[in-house]
């Protein structure tokens, strides 16, 4: 009979490499889908909230055919203690998308590559949590593939047909605010899963619902309302060429698409973090960022660079070597044996301190 505090046995490799795929797949769909309906639409914040609901809703469905459990009702004081989780999350989404809407599907990754470093300075500022020499090592490799990617490239949403033109520095500028957004998400998570009693399942509905009904004031505010109703009476102009389908079609068929795979990635995320260590999840980012790539110059025609991809690579680099410093840093460390001595440092022999016995 299993004893109650025994670790649970590790999974099996057929498991890891296919909540690995899994998570591939979603992410890789998430952002390809996203730039496919951003290209077509002017409705950015409505077009998330819309995602944000349908991922609420297929949550619902889940909890009603009891694969999932979630809360039998609201409770005030969660939905109180959640509000500054919930307004990073917002805004964190908002530059998502904008990002997504201004640069290209192979620039994302650059755009957005100040997620490690801000984290970290974050987190020393926040939690106290003061940096290694080996992790500062590591944000400096991935901030010099930001500064590399952003200064050395110099062709956006170009294909081979047509003329080459600048990228965009407002959605540099968006990426700049993701990152900063996605650090603090990082920082506030850990505080607001107390408040959850370290449920993920349950921090995830609140986030989606509270998410989602805090995007309708900014939706207002963001003057997306004249074209939500030219939108959905059907009389919006299609944005872009090369495409049959009309502007609502469009909208209607990238919305649920999106939406389930954003329900899709939330389930993903789970599998990962519960199935996968933090090196194998950090290989399967690094190896989604380069299959985006390679997927955007088949869909979009993107052009990569040499700056573009020299960016990619050292962002890449950097985090897995910060992945793995962080997995060698958190390893506990190997204390010797009783009765024996403790090293004593020549400098304290030559002033004469006397040996100090362990207990």
């Amino acid at each position: 009979m299993p004893q109650p505090n025994a670790p649970e046995p590790p999974a099996s490799r057929m498991l890891v490499a296919a909540t690995v795929s899994f998570y591939l797949v979603a992410a890789i769909a998430m952002v390809l889908a996203n730039k496919w309906v951003l290209d077509k639409t002017t409705l950015p914040l409505f077009f998330l909230f819309v995602q944000l609901d349908i991922a609420v809703i297929l949550l619902f469905v889940a909890h009603l055919c009891g694969l999932l459990r979630l809360p039998a009702r609201l409770d005030l004081g969660v939905m109180r203690g959640l509000a500054p989780l919930v307004a990073i999350n917002v805004l964190g989404l908002t530059f998502n998308n904008y990002t997504l809407k201004f640069v290209d599907a192979s620039f994302y990754q650059v755009a957005r590559g100040m997620v490690l470093p801000l984290t970290v300075g974050i987190s020393f500022i926040a939690l106290h949590a003061r940096p290694s020499l080996r992790v500062l090592i590591a944000c400096g490799i991935v901030t010099c593939g930001f500064l590399v990617g952003v200064l050395l490239d110099r062709t956006y949403s170009s294909s081979p047909d047509a003329p080459p033109t600048h990228y965009s520095y407002l959605g540099v500028f968006f990426g700049i605010l993701s990152s900063c957004t996605t650090a603090l998400h990082a920082v506030v998570i850990k505080r607001s899963l107390d408040i959850v009693h370290g449920s993920a399942l349950e921090l995830a509905w609140y986030s989606n619902l509270l998410s989602a009904i805090a995007l309708i004031p900014l939706v207002l505010l963001a003057g997306e309302g004249p074209g939500i109703i030219e939108l959905l009476s059907g009389n919006a102009a299609v944005v872009g060429t090369g495409s049959s389908f009309s502007a609502l079609k469009t909208f209607v068929w990238g919305s649920l698409i999106t939406g389930v795979i954003g329900f899709l990635i939330c389930m993903a995320g789970f599998l990962s973090i519960k199935v996968t260590s933090p090196i194998t999840h950090m290989i399967s980012s690094a190896v989604r960022g380069v299959l985006q790539s390679i997927l955007s110059i088949w869909l979009f025609h993107d052009i990569i660079t040499s700056g573009r991809a020299a960016g990619i690579a050292l962002i890449l680099l950097g985090s897995i070597y910060y992945t793995w410093v962080r997995n060698l840093e958190s390893q506990p460390k190997a204390e010797p044996a009783k009765g024996t001595y403790e090293q004593v440092p020549m400098k304290d022999i030559e002033e004469g301190e006397p040996r100090r016995d362990l207990d």
